[in-house]
């Protein structure tokens, strides 16, 4: 059992120093640095890369024979991201709800939709209609545009090659290179507005979520009747992009003082 202990934490340790800024600057570490930085044996350090690179733990470059983290650390990254993200989104949410008094939402892309992962609707509220799991064309909504602020218009047009502009309300947009202009006014200003985009009626502020890389993971938003959110516009836009900074942060580190910090 010692044996094994101490295995896995010279894996540990290996694995620490090839996320060092020495590593993930250059193109990864030879075995020999490594066992310089670690203080260890070569013979160790190689036998606990051997095994890290059975789990896809560590990659080797074939022409450089350097080590580098490998996809399975990252794949467990995303999916420890996407649990904080559920679980600080719950209370980010209720907080935004709370002071906006109105329905809020934390939506994420799929291919050309946004899909809802949370809904917190305010005290008063007697809807009992749930969005979670609902999916709603991207180009109808703020949430839509705010989770596509970082594609290229090639990207952008594979995703609506086959859309036909023809759902959501009043002023919806009519074809590719509106929304795209939509997209990109948004994007500038870190923010997106829908007025009666989704339904007549129906006013919505959303802002993006970010991970720690800086790739847009989900979107924040909020949504009501024209005439009771309307006159409340700046409050809203204020409160809709620092919760999903307050989210970003949150989820970014991983750590559990969210809630005082934005309260």
């Amino acid at each position: 059992m010692a044996e094994r202990e101490t295995s896995i934490r010279r894996g540990i340790d290996v694995l620490l120093a090839l996320s060092s800024p020495e590593a993930t600057d250059g193109r990864g570490l030879s075995v020999t640095r490594i066992s310089e930085l670690l203080g260890r044996e070569k013979s160790q350090v190689s036998r606990s890369l051997k095994t890290l690179a059975e789990y896809g733990l560590v990659d080797r470059d074939p022409d450089t024979l350097a080590y580098c983290v490998g996809w399975r650390v990252f794949t467990l990254a995303a999916l420890a991201s996407q649990q904080r993200l559920l679980g600080y989104g719950e209370r980010v949410l209720e907080q935004l709800s709370a002071a906006l008094s109105e329905q809020a939402y934390l939506s994420v892309l799929h291919g050309n939709e946004a899909v809802v992962l949370l809904s917190k609707a305010p005290a008063r509220s007697l809807q009992a209609l749930t969005w979670i799991g609902r999916s709603y064309p991207a180009y109808t909504s703020a949430a839509g545009r705010a989770l596509l602020y970082d594609h290229d218009q090639d990207t952008m047009s594979r995703l609506f090659a086959d859309v036909e502009y023809s759902a959501g309300g009043p002023r919806h947009v009519r074809s590719l290179e509106e929304f795209m202009k939509r997209t990109v006014r948004d994007a500038e200003r870190g923010y997106s507005l829908s007025d009666e985009e989704f339904e007549e009626g129906l006013l919505a502020i959303a802002a993006p979520v970010r991970d720690h890389r800086g790739r847009i993971t989900a979107a924040v938003n909020i949504s009501g009747p024209k005439f009771r959110l309307g006159h409340r516009i700046e409050e809203a836009i204020a409160a809709v992009t620092r919760a999903a900074a307050d989210l970003s942060a949150a989820a970014a580190r991983g750590d559990g003082g969210m809630a005082k910090e934005s309260s």
